[in-house]
């Protein structure tokens, strides 16, 4: 892979911000942004722990999707406070997918302010997302195409972005917004997987408190290298031709997809992945012929 780092910022004006990054579409990093904050020190896991730890919480880990279930099936069921125990206590893949926070922990609404840079959120989505040292979350874009602001609290975090001009080079499952399962990003097998080695993307790393603003449509793959959260505040399209996009992709595309692993399971994830892996592999002869 070939990439970058991301512009980072302190501070920065909604002028600056909508013209240099939000109208271009370019990901942004903002360092310590939620200490601005007068109640930033409750964002931590022992605060979570403390107002939510009865609640019990799906569950999901580093494994791809059984065929055989529903893609989005939890792998198990825990207390919030006996996840983050364990979260905190030893290494763990296990990770929180989409809390939100209106409707489980609306108090935490109070303790943030929604980013004054000229995005206009859907307010009724905020989400927490979490994970242990050893949780990572497979390569994909959102299903919605909205553009985020993702704000990481505690331990530090990996992510890896690319734009949509580079879905070729990343395997990209037809009827889906994964890449191949097999597909390790961490460790990446360019003889297995040769178009990787051209994708174009950023690295960042986030710490406590850094915000990172992520377009609509941008692949990205997390990575927490230590128990920590974040939080993501969405913005939903607002251009006619996206949303007609973001409406093909939830109400066509995605249930297309439900049905045919409904009726052929195994067969039809198989089907997909190999389908997926040629494709790359002819947008990879046709790159390499066209720069010779």
């Amino acid at each position: 892979m070939i990439l970058q780092n991301v512009d980072a910022v302190s501070d920065i004006s909604k002028e600056d911000f909508q013209k240099n990054y939000f109208k271009k579409q370019k990901p942004l990093l903002i360092k310590n942004f939620a200490s601005r904050w007068d109640a930033f020190d409750k964002w931590n896991l022992a605060y979570i722990r403390e107002k939510a730890g009865d609640q019990e919480v799906p569950l999901y880990d580093n494994k791809p999707a059984d065929a055989a279930k529903s893609s989005d099936a939890p792998v198990t069921h825990m207390k919030m406070k006996e996840y983050i125990d364990t979260i905190k206590s030893k290494p763990s893949d296990l990770r929180i997918f989409f809390y939100i926070i209106t409707d489980r922990l609306p108090e935490l609404l109070k303790n943030f302010t929604y980013p004054d840079l000229g995005m206009k959120f859907f307010k009724r989505l905020p989400t927490l997302f979490f994970g242990g040292s050893e949780a990572h979350v497979l390569m994909h874009y959102d299903v919605d195409l909205g553009d985020f602001m993702h704000i990481h609290f505690e331990g530090k975090k990996r992510i890896l972005l690319f734009d949509q001009k580079q879905s070729a080079f990343l395997y990209k499952v037809p009827l889906s917004v994964h890449t191949i399962y097999e597909l390790d990003y961490e460790n990446p097998d360019y003889e297995k997987f040769p178009a990787l080695k051209y994708a174009r993307g950023y690295e960042i790393f986030m710490e406590h408190g850094d915000a990172l603003f992520i377009p609509g449509a941008f692949w990205h793959f997390n990575r927490y290298l230590e128990p920590g959260f974040s939080l993501s505040l969405r913005a939903l399209p607002n251009k006619p031709k996206v949303f007609a996009n973001m409406l093909y992709h939830v109400f066509i595309m995605r249930y297309t997809d439900k049905l045919l692993r409904k009726l052929f399971k195994a067969k039809w994830v198989n089907y997909k992945q190999k389908w997926a892996y040629e494709k790359s592999s002819e947008a990879l002869k046709q790159y390499l012929k066209s720069n010779k």
